[in-house]
């Protein structure tokens, strides 16, 4: 058998614009024969996959849930609305959540070349099927797994947000439940940026300390007062700021009168066992994801002319 080179996969996806793991297992079934390569290909219907490889896969699904204790929350991306809400594309999503409790991989290429629920094939060729009935380009953007601890998963608008809390405690009653749903909207609708401040990094405080001491050094109030007590005010703002990007200091959206911090030691007081938010993830669909501006106009001249 001939030996597949990187420089063979890569000309094969240049060709045929295919996956790269897609292109090797070609190269492998067909010897090394790239001619051969290209209609295995064809055959299956990946390198029509490989043409929309380039469209930008914006919309889709961020899911999480909990499988045997072990929460994973993923973002699957697609081109359209209306793929997003198809059952196959959700009922992948969804599988693919089982996979990655189970599997652990550490990364989405690992995760491709795990075996698929069924164990009839690997996650990559059940996402190619997927493609070939709904003819989208689909991208497995991210994944995380999180297998200590009590996980409780929430899910917004259909997978518009993704979110998964982690509780150290060793009760399960339902009120602790409750509890984890009740902080996991709280963070799908606030977004903190850390779970505590004492969680905060000193290079953020640095920072926010200089654009604070700059931006009140210039405020004409602020012209008499002595450089202590201009930072003293800095400080008091910064330990304000924190109710805003901190999910424990936060006001708790149910109820404006405590803190998260506040509400989580009531329910922990009510169940009779200590209860500790130890983590969280987010995922918002698409976030950081450019999505193309499509020009009507220019879209039907190009029809039409």
């Amino acid at each position: 058998m001939a030996a597949v080179t990187a420089k063979m996969v890569n000309d094969l996806r240049q060709s045929t614009g295919a996956g790269l793991m897609d292109c090797k297992k070609a190269l492998v079934a067909c010897d090394g024969d790239a001619d051969k390569a290209v209609d295995y290909l064809r055959e299956k219907g990946l390198a029509s996959a490989g043409k929309k490889a380039g469209r930008i896969a914006a919309e889709g699904m961020a899911y999480a849930a909990v499988v045997d204790g072990v929460g994973v929350v993923v973002e699957v991306n697609c081109e359209s609305d209306f793929v997003a809400s198809n059952e196959k594309f959700t009922g992948f999503v969804k599988d693919l959540v089982k996979v990655i409790a189970k599997e652990n991989p550490a990364d989405v290429d690992a995760l491709m070349e795990c075996k698929w629920v069924d164990g009839s094939m690997t996650v990559a060729d059940a996402k190619n099927e997927v493609f070939l009935a709904l003819r989208e380009n689909m991208q497995i953007r991210r994944f995380q797994r999180v297998a200590e601890g009590l996980n409780v998963p929430y899910v917004h608008m259909n997978g518009r947000v993704g979110v998964l809390v982690t509780l150290e405690t060793e009760s399960t009653a339902d009120a602790v439940i409750e509890l984890g749903k009740d902080v996991a909207m709280q963070i799908c609708a606030m977004r903190p940026q850390f779970l505590d401040k004492s969680k905060v990094d000193a290079a953020f405080i640095e920072h926010e300390k200089t654009v604070r001491l700059a931006q009140a050094k210039q405020d004409p109030k602020n012209a008499k007062k002595p450089d202590a007590i201009i930072e003293k005010i800095v400080m008091g703002g910064i330990e304000k700021y924190y109710k805003e990007i901190c999910l424990l200091q936060q006001a708790y959206v149910k109820d404006g009168e405590q803190d998260v911090a506040a509400h989580v030691a009531q329910v922990a007081k009510e169940v009779g066992a200590p209860i500790a938010v130890k983590g969280y993830i987010r995922f918002e669909k698409s976030e950081g994801i450019e999505k193309r501006q499509d020009d009507l106009a220019a879209e039907v001249a190009k029809m039409i002319g």
